[in-house]
């Protein structure tokens, strides 16, 4: 990879962030590093590309030229090298003209391949005697090669000699030098200007048409944003820089592309969407010989590796990258390299080798005068000091960390972090609530910095293990009051933003909140959860007061959840089996709040975790009576946070019966069929609403423009009778799939497009498979079109947790509204006909068919 790339693509410099035990690596991040792997290599070739368009003398080395440049172009560097060896040869003598342009194209490729002395000892004597075009290119080269090696000074000299002679006479390579200029800001930290020069490059690349030039500068601009910790800027720039480089087929510039888009959703918290770039990007970076390029996403593999606690693939990944970067002496790379290695060895207890390591990497950034990459190693000797019990020398090297004013956002949090758990256990809680709290507001800073609230949904993820431990803190000191009001502080914070009862990045510490108020506001019990890593709890809200009680950890109770959804989900009469899980999740996460819960009373249950995933009424009952589904004692709504219920909008919605009712949508084969009793379920709900009241989009006219044009807003209740998708990686990509559009055939009513529309509705029914979603957010819950439509307004949603039975749901959906009609609230209506069902007969007893619909609510 050429060192420009590089030097503004690959931004991973590793930079890891402690978690309950060390560090989290997925919130980490190195500005300085944030060198994209293709951002120094495609800079460099742009150099070379863009003057020999103009240079052509003889056909035989133009040819020749345009041959290797264009396998330059595609990513194969062995080979383009290998050409631009023997054009050179071929003619040296012949046409030295050209043999220059081989000499300057060679250099290139050597900068992309990480090779900057070998690039600048072939650059020697290239000037304005040559031609001026070269001598453009090869100061750029020259430029970029010292600021990869950090000679910063003789990297400015030699930018100067190129813009000084594209100030005397306008040249096509003049475009790469100011994005050569951005990239040795990035080396230096100096990421507004670095941004600036990129914006200059981008504009000339337009100007000029050339939409190589133009990649490059979005592929640099992906990389100043991580560096800048804008991450969601950095996603946008990202996706534009691919698009382009696939319609090139600049296949390096697509994998640098793939691999920042993976780090900026690593950043964002999202390590599964991540882990798929990294892996595709280290494929590409294989097929193209690109060692350095393995580097950077070997690395950043074995960072979610190191996520997920999996020591042992973790280590084996940054052994690789270590090795590969050694054998191309990658000075810095080898340092990201060792810091990682050094924390898994730390984490594995294995501290000598920890402090080895640590100390090697801190030597060669104390030698490159590299202050930020010495902190991150100096916060891992910190953390095998506290793991030895070394409480002075600990303590010192997190405040160090900490104060620094080269510390990114990232590394102040996680080493305020750090400290707070050391204090802890040397039993200092007022230093240690101090520094939790400062740790939690460094997060809340950057998180309040994001610009999109897509973004903001993962980003939480980073916080996840400092909440966790602080609560766990605060139970712990007899501040269970204070702890529930932190939980609470963590959860539908851009749901709460969105609806208005938040003012977004306003705060850093919770506000005050009365719990028994929100549960006489909403005349229910409250069964609030938080699943923690070494200690889960549960705080019931009820008429006798508030209690906390200690829960297993999460993982225990994730275990059973997940093979009690699957048993439901699968079809088992698990009340006639006593299924044991089902019973176990009731004894553990219902029964010792039970005896404060009113009996047939309605009970608010606001999940955490996989819990988002549980259908709570689905679980069995032991003792005393026969065995039942707990349905049968409490009528249950489930809700994202206490705030909601504590801010919900009295009066607000719609009071008029205005009903749309929308589906039944032609058929998209094959993988959308027509729903045989879709049409049934419409009729089924149309004969509970007067023709004045109703308004239906069916067939043809079922579109998502239908939806969005109809004045949503006006509607009490919403009702979709169709086929869903919820999207895991993109959760507002979740979509309604309605019928084509005349316009311009897009038949999926997306989630995003949802929440810009302000809705007062009543109730949104999404009578479809996986309506609420899939993909579960540490702090948010459960995401996709039933969140979406809270997100716009509606007071309460229901959506499904699976697939759904398309011949018993017009069944409860009859029943539902005939019980709505009556006067019930929406929780109470699906009760009923939820019990219906339970008590019709054998086949639709079985939860599979009752309980995947689940109502959340923010009242």
């Amino acid at each position: 990879m050429d060192p420009e790339f590089i030097l503004a693509l690959n931004g991973h410099g590793f930079q890891p962030c402690r978690n309950s035990s060390g560090f989290n690596l997925r919130c980490s991040c190195k500005p300085h590093l944030l060198k994209s792997l293709l951002a120094c290599q495609l800079v460099c070739l742009a150099v070379s590309l863009l003057v020999w368009s103009a240079c052509y003398h003889a056909p035989n080395p133009e040819e020749a030229f345009a041959h290797a440049r264009q396998t330059f172009v595609h990513g194969d560097l062995l080979a383009s090298q290998k050409e631009a060896q023997r054009g050179y040869k071929e003619f040296e003598k012949s046409r030295p003209d050209w043999a220059i342009k081989f000499r300057v194209l060679e250099a290139d490729i050597l900068v992309a391949r990480g090779m900057s002395p070998q690039a600048l000892s072939l650059l020697v004597g290239i000037s304005s005697s040559n031609d001026r075009a070269s001598a453009v290119s090869a100061s750029s080269l020259r430029g970029l090669a010292y600021a990869r090696l950090h000679r910063f000074s003789e990297a400015d000299r030699e930018l100067h000699d190129a813009e000084v002679l594209c100030t005397a006479r306008f040249e096509a390579t003049c475009g790469a030098v100011s994005r050569a200029r951005g990239l040795l800001a990035i080396e230096q930290g100096r990421f507004k200007e670095a941004q600036n020069q990129f914006n200059e490059s981008l504009a000339f690349a337009r100007r000029q048409q050339d939409h190589f030039l133009e990649s490059t500068a979005l592929l640099n601009l992906s990389a100043s944003s991580l560096q800048q910790g804008h991450f969601d800027e950095a996603v946008e720039w990202s996706i534009a820089a691919l698009h382009l480089s696939t319609e090139l087929a600049a296949h390096r510039i697509t994998e640098a592309a793939v691999g920042n888009l993976g780090w900026a959703h690593y950043k964002l918290g999202d390590s599964e969407t991540a882990l798929d770039s990294f892996l595709e990007a280290k494929r590409s970076a294989e097929q193209l010989g690109d060692i350095l390029g393995q580097v950077i996403w070997v690395i950043d593999i074995g960072s979610v590796y190191f996520d997920r606690s999996d020591y042992m693939n973790a280590e084996q990944s940054f052994t690789q990258a270590l090795a590969l970067a050694r054998q191309i002496e990658a000075e810095e790379y080898i340092r990201n390299a060792l810091i990682p290695l050094a924390l898994v060895y730390a984490r594995e207890g294995k501290f000598d080798q920890a402090n080895t390591y640590s100390d090697e990497a801190i030597a060669a950034a104390r030698a490159d005068h590299n202050r930020l990459d010495e902190l991150y190693p100096l916060l891992v000797k910190g953390q095998v000091a506290a793991q030895l019990h070394d409480y002075s020398s600990a303590a010192a090297i997190f405040r160090e960390v900490a104060r620094d004013p080269q510390s990114d956002s990232s590394l102040k949090w996680e080493a305020e972090h750090s400290l707070a758990r050391l204090e802890e256990g040397a039993g200092h809680r007022d230093s240690a609530n101090h520094e939790y709290e400062s740790a939690l507001c460094a997060f809340e800073t950057a998180r309040s910095e994001l610009r999109h609230e897509e973004s903001k949904l993962p980003f939480f993820t980073n916080a996840t293990r400092i909440y966790d431990d602080y609560v766990k803190f605060l139970v712990s000191s007899g501040r269970s009051a204070h702890a529930l009001e932190v939980a609470d502080f963590s959860r539908a914070r851009t749901l709460a933003e969105g609806l208005g009862f938040l003012k977004k990045g306003s705060e850093c510490s919770p506000p005050s909140l009365n719990p028994q108020a929100v549960r006489a506001k909403a005349g229910a019990s409250i069964l609030y959860y938080w699943m923690g890593e070494k200690q889960s709890y549960l705080w019931s809200i009820t008429a006798s007061g508030i209690r906390v009680f200690p829960l297993p950890p999460a993982e225990q109770i994730d275990v059973a959840v997940h093979h009690y959804r699957k048993a439901v989900e699968e079809g088992e009469d698990v009340l006639a089996s006593s299924n044991a899980d089902g019973i176990s999740l009731y004894q553990t996460l219902i029964a010792p709040a039970a005896p404060l819960l009113t009996q047939g009373g309605r009970v608010i249950v606001i999940p955490d975790g996989s819990l988002n995933g549980l259908n709570f009424e689905t679980l069995l009952v032991p003792g005393g009576a026969a065995l039942h589904y707990w349905i049968e004692d409490a009528v249950l709504t489930n809700a994202h946070s206490l705030r909601l219920l504590s801010q919900a909008r009295v009066g607000v919605s719609v009071r008029t019966s205005k009903t749309l009712l929308i589906g039944d949508p032609l058929a998209h084969e094959p993988e959308f069929p027509a729903l045989p009793n879709a049409r049934l379920e419409m009729e089924d709900i149309e004969k509970h609403f007067s023709t004045s009241d109703l308004t239906v989009y069916m067939q043809s006219s079922a579109t998502p423009s239908a939806f969005l044009s109809s004045r949503p807003e006006q509607y009490s209740y919403i009702h979709f009778v169709a086929h869903a998708v919820a999207s895991s990686q993109v959760p507002l990509d979740s979509a309604v799939i309605l019928s084509s559009g005349s316009s311009d055939g897009s038949f999926k009513l997306y989630a995003r497009d949802i929440i810009q529309h302000a809705l007062r509705a009543r109730l949104v029914t999404v009578s479809a498979c996986y309506g609420a979603g899939t993909k579960s957010y540490s702090g948010e819950g459960l995401i996709g079109l039933s969140w979406a439509f809270l997100r716009a307004g509606a007071r309460n949603t229901i959506g499904a947790l699976w697939e759904v039975n398309d011949a018993s749901t017009p069944q409860l959906m009859d029943y539902f509204y005939a019980e709505l009609r009556k006067g019930r609230s929406p929780d109470a209506a699906l009760h009923t006909a939820k019990l219906a069902l339970i008590r019709s007969n054998k086949v639709l007893k079985k939860p599979f068919y009752w309980a995947p619909f689940q109502i959340y609510g923010t009242a």
